[in-house]
């Protein structure tokens, strides 16, 4: 098969820092895929009353038309003196800023990186971000009594990036990115193209997604996109929209070459990654399958590797009827060429277990995937029991899983995507590689190895530090 000339540097994923559901980190996350669970759940009574604002008539103003979603279990929660904020501060930050913080330090910390000793460094921080519920509560009408000197910098999109450059001393570039859905995959492409041209030497990419208010729940039911019963279900028949979610995701990055020669441990290698935008389609939510197409096929391009080298997809997949068909034949068209007979891609979407987190989805898609390389396994995908019919999986070379399975074998290295749309049209792409002793362009002391759990007779100090007695007992507990 032919091997395209890379054209750029690969970037080493070395730290992860993530809450999905039910899931407060890499390990308890791909537990849940690997598991098949559903970890959709009915609105909490802290974000709204659902019985009040459903209905399943969108003609009647002001109502939703589910009661469900992919939640996480507290949102408000925040140990303030940890980042040295007070807590008339801290009460005015949008929850998305808080998470944000957190799961950085926590990426961080997994990247065995030690945050003061990076203060002053030219660290970029690049945040995907799209609904600002907090802002329009602070700034809403009957709370103008409210506002704070604190209600700018706490309610305002460009801090949700520059909160973390603010907190932790980093030099690099701050930008808070928002192009819908695909916000934080635009924010991983951006961090790698910032690494490469030597703006920054470590970059911190992801993106939040927090649903602290109705009303945008209200317009997406308003305009059809949304699941009755909350769930997401990826190229089944039964997709009749999505369910929407809340999250955070930040993946720490390094040129490859400066991740080998620290000896950092690195979950998987970004190869390349490519952007563009949909154009004038039938409608400005109405994606494209021709655009989606170029952008595996540059995004490839880019990565030096054929479009049929890929082994698996993790697709946009939010369970609409327009949607689903339109991504599948593009990855079909774009996957297909050069692809051995028989050899199949296979696909999925991790949106049917815990909904669609918007602007946390592309970096959660990563997430995903890089684990995916890292463990050699493949989670099923739920809510798949039947294909779409408008989707004519038996005469593509693409094919959904319904139970776990290892990574496919292959003569060449291990090779995924990662596609996210934004419903104005702007689309991202990520090619990501295994590391394993058999890759030639990683060296084995580099590869992230799983800790050493064999029974010993030595004793062994296991530190564990915090800023407060109730946080140090907290962490232990956890």
């Amino acid at each position: 098969m032919r091997q395209q000339k890379q054209s750029v540097e690969p970037i080493a994923i070395i730290g992860i820092g993530c809450r999905f559901a039910d899931a407060t980190n890499p390990e308890s996350f791909f537990e849940l895929l690997l598991n098949g669970v559903d970890a959709t759940c009915d609105v909490p009574e802290d974000r709204w009353n659902a019985l009040s604002f459903h209905s399943p008539d969108r003609r009647i103003p002001g109502k939703l038309s589910t009661t469900r979603g992919g939640f996480l279990p507290r949102v408000d929660g925040f140990d303030a003196q940890f980042f040295g904020i007070s807590p008339r501060e801290a009460a005015y930050m949008d929850p998305q800023q808080r998470l944000m913080l957190e799961v950085s330090w926590e990426a961080m910390e997994d990247a065995g990186l030690v945050p003061d000793r990076l203060a002053g460094a030219d660290v970029g921080v690049f945040a995907g971000a799209f609904t600002l519920d907090y802002k329009a509560i602070q700034l809403g009408r009957l709370n103008r009594h409210l506002i704070d000197a604190h209600t700018a910098t706490g309610a305002m999109m460009t801090m949700i990036s520059n909160r973390i450059s603010y907190v932790f001393d980093f030099r690099g570039p701050s930008m808070s990115i928002d192009t819908a859905c695909s916000s934080s995959l635009v924010a991983v492409h951006l961090a790698c193209r910032s690494l490469r041209d030597g703006e920054c030497s470590i970059a911190l990419a992801g993106g939040v997604n927090v649903m602290a208010a109705p009303e945008y729940t209200i317009a997406e039911s308003k305009g059809g996109f949304l699941a009755p019963d909350g769930r997401s279900k990826p190229f089944s028949a039964s997709a009749n929209g999505y369910g929407r979610a809340e999250g955070a995701g930040v993946v720490v990055l390094k040129p490859l070459s400066a991740a080998q020669a620290d000896g950092d441990s690195i979950y998987a290698v970004i190869r390349g990654s490519a952007i563009n935008q949909d154009g004038h389609t039938n409608g400005i939510t109405v994606p494209s399958g021709q655009a989606q197409q170029r952008l595996i096929e540059e995004a490839c391009r880019r990565s030096g590797v054929s479009a049929g080298q890929i082994q698996y997809v993790e697709a946009h997949g939010t369970g609409t009827p327009v949607g689903d068909p339109i991504e599948v034949n593009a990855l079909a068209a774009a996957l297909g060429k050069e692809r051995p007979a028989g050899n199949r891609c296979i696909i999925g979407s991790l949106k049917g277990n815990i909904g669609h987190a918007e602007a946390a989805a592309g970096v959660a898609g990563l997430i995903k995937t890089a684990l995916c390389l890292k463990h050699r396994r493949i989670p099923p995908n739920l809510h798949f029991d039947h294909p779409n019919p408008a989707i004519p999986f038996d005469r593509l070379p693409l094919r959904v899983l319904k139970q776990a399975e290892a990574w496919p074998e292959g003569p060449s290295n291990a090779l995924a995507g990662v596609n996210s749309f934004g419903f104005g049209g702007s689309n991202a792409h990520v090619i990501l590689q295994g590391v394993s002793p058999d890759d030639p362009d990683v060296r084995a002391e580099a590869i992230n190895a799983p800790f050493d759990t064999e029974a010993t007779d030595r004793a062994v100090v296991f530190p564990l530090s915090a800023r407060s007695r109730e946080a140090l007992d907290a962490f232990a507990g956890s």
